[in-house]
């Protein structure tokens, strides 16, 4: 299904994993690991604002775009998922044999899904259907530990739809909205998705390599190492890491978690 040497990139929203992902591309030894496995099941499309609340209250709804968008391509020319499972792996393999896909936890039940409706297997937990479709896959996992500004990174790439910056990234967009019960509402599905990871490894029984958001900040070109000699890729002493992207965070995002902070304490105050 996919190649013997294959990886999956685990994460969260605003992890830093776009930046780590492309720049592993950019050496042609680690796969290309795109989000392969984005589109819903029940759509064939990304996820939508609205998407990521449960319930949402008015004046939150009015913050969110909606989002016109055709079912993926490559989905919709598939004839069954196992072809464009096939297609995957051409794509996302680089000339040395190895594959690499990018995964958030909101993705892997849906992809379980579809990987148990090819095995017809209905009774297997998601873990197991992911453990007999990738038994060879190693793991590369990415986490994020101040959760209050991941959160606001995440309100605001989902209220302007801006989720990566680059050099030719810019573009006009709506200006985000500060707004404390949507921030704490992404910060608790964050760290549930972080808890739902080191679960599902303890039932896969794998050992991911665990990088942080610091790491990618701070070291890139050591991060990008450390993920080929986990891979087991042999790493060329003038490997070159070039990043095309840079840091979105602004005084705007410092200037929301001050405030984040700011309101939780005063409520916390006024409860006491």
């Amino acid at each position: 299904m996919l190649p013997p040497n294959s990886y999956f990139v685990c994460t969260t929203p605003r992890s830093g994993s776009t930046l780590l992902c492309e720049t592993l591309a950019r050496t042609g030894l680690a796969g290309r690991p795109n989000e392969w496995f984005e589109a819903l099941r029940a759509t064939d499309t990304r996820r939508q604002p609205r998407q990521y609340f449960d319930e949402i209250p008015p004046d939150i709804e009015e913050l969110l775009p909606i989002v016109t968008e055709e079912p993926q391509p490559e989905l919709a020319r598939a004839g069954t998922y196992l072809d464009y499972l096939d297609w995957v792996a051409t794509e996302g393999t680089t000339p040395n044999g190895v594959f690499g896909a990018k995964i958030m936890w909101g993705h892997v039940h849906d992809l379980a899904g579809r990987l148990r409706e090819l095995r017809s297997a209905d009774a297997q937990t998601d873990v197991a259907v992911f453990r007999d479709a990738f038994p060879r896959a190693r793991f590369v996992r990415i986490v994020r530990t101040q959760k209050i500004e991941q959160a606001v990174s995440l309100w605001k790439a989902i209220q302007t739809q801006h989720w990566r910056a680059g050099a030719n990234q810019e573009r006009t967009r709506r200006e985000p909205v500060y707004h404390e019960w949507a921030i704490a509402t992404l910060a608790r599905q964050l760290f549930d998705h972080e808890r739902r990871w080191t679960e599902f490894f303890d039932q896969l029984g794998a050992e991911p390599l665990t990088i942080s958001y610091d790491d990618i900040v701070g070291d890139l070109r050591g991060t990008v190492v450390a993920v080929l000699e986990h891979l087991g890729v042999a790493v060329p002493e003038a490997l070159e890491v070039r990043p095309l992207l840079r840091r979105q965070a602004d005084e705007r995002s410092q200037e929301w978690v001050r405030r984040f902070v700011a309101d939780n304490r005063a409520g916390h105050a006024a409860a006491a």
